[in-house]
């Protein structure tokens, strides 16, 4: 019996000691994450353009990680590790890729998430190492052989019927770069707004009109119904509160006139919320894709 439990202890401290000497999981903090400098850093930029381009037109998601060494773990639970931990590819889609590069182990391997095995099998992506990238490598051109891999991963991704994308959340461009909502000018324009319609239309209705208005206006700038609800309902009780905003109104408005105020001005701007398309300074996250070991590995 104490010989069980000793040999117990011995696998279970074996099997702690091997879980503590994996080399760690990097952070995703890109699209093309390079811990070896093998990369410059505009062959990153080159990369991370292509891989952004493919998410936006399509929704897949692909990664590329260079490492030194895995330290003696095979490229296929390394790279498996990864594709778990940083969940490339949208939820439930599973359309996500991923190209890790052991450098110093001259290792590599091609993680194919579920959604994408009917396009980039095992055969192609083995072809696409043997054929694309490690000649490559093996000439010493390692951004030549990434680049190459990743345009071939990119094209056969783009053949490969998925669901389409989810249209984009309103960025931080065109007309929200010239309106912020928490602009001072922005807010005196609403004042305005309010005076007005509550001079034409009486104290309640004008400043329900407003918080229409107003949170209308919102709506188109942050893309959300909450917040443009919540704006609204703002608008509309200040409106109703200020007893004297018609008569602000007028000479405010008249005061903006002559002085040639723009709204928005240099208030900043506005991004409405997050997604895996952002840029990659520390914008881009997996979408929740899974991984079942599909793809293929090599050397050089």
């Amino acid at each position: 019996m104490r010989a069980a439990r000793a040999s117990l202890l011995a696998l279970l401290l074996c099997w702690a000691a091997s879980a503590l000497a994996l080399v760690a999981v990097p952070p995703l903090s890109g699209r093309v994450v390079d811990q070896t400098g093998t990369l410059s850093a505009a062959d990153i930029a080159a990369l991370t353009q292509t891989l952004q381009n493919l998410e936006t037109r399509k929704g897949s998601q692909i990664a590329v990680l260079i490492v030194p060494t895995t330290d003696g773990e095979a490229i296929e639970q390394f790279a498996l590790r990864v594709a778990e931990a940083w969940k490339i590819g949208r939820k439930k889609v599973d359309d996500g890729a991923l190209l890790v590069i052991a450098k110093n182990d001259r290792h590599l391997r091609i993680e194919v998430g579920y959604g994408l095995e009917g396009a980039l099998t095992d055969a192609t992506t083995k072809r696409i190492i043997d054929e694309d990238i490690t000649p490559k490598f093996k000439a010493g051109d390692f951004a030549a052989g990434v680049s190459a891999g990743v345009n071939r991963i990119v094209r056969v991704a783009d053949g490969e019927k998925l669901p389409e994308p989810e249209p984009p959340h309103w960025q931080g461009s065109g007309l929200s770069e010239f309106i912020d909502p928490f602009n001072p000018f922005f807010l005196v324009f609403a004042f305005i707004i309010g005076g007005v319609l509550r001079a034409l239309l009486g104290r309640f209705i004008g400043a329900a009109a407003t918080g229409g208005i107003v949170g209308i206006f919102g709506w188109f700038l942050a893309g959300s119904l909450a917040a443009a609800v919540l704006i609204g309902f703002i608008a509309f009780v200040v409106t109703f509160l200020i007893q004297n905003m018609g008569a602000m109104g007028p000479s405010v408005g008249r005061r903006g006139r002559d002085n040639g105020w723009v709204m928005g001005g240099g208030g900043g701007s506005w991004s409405g919320g997050s997604s895996s398309s952002d840029s990659d300074s520390g914008g881009f996250s997996g979408g929740g894709g899974s991984f079942g070991g599909g793809g293929a590995s090599g050397s050089w």
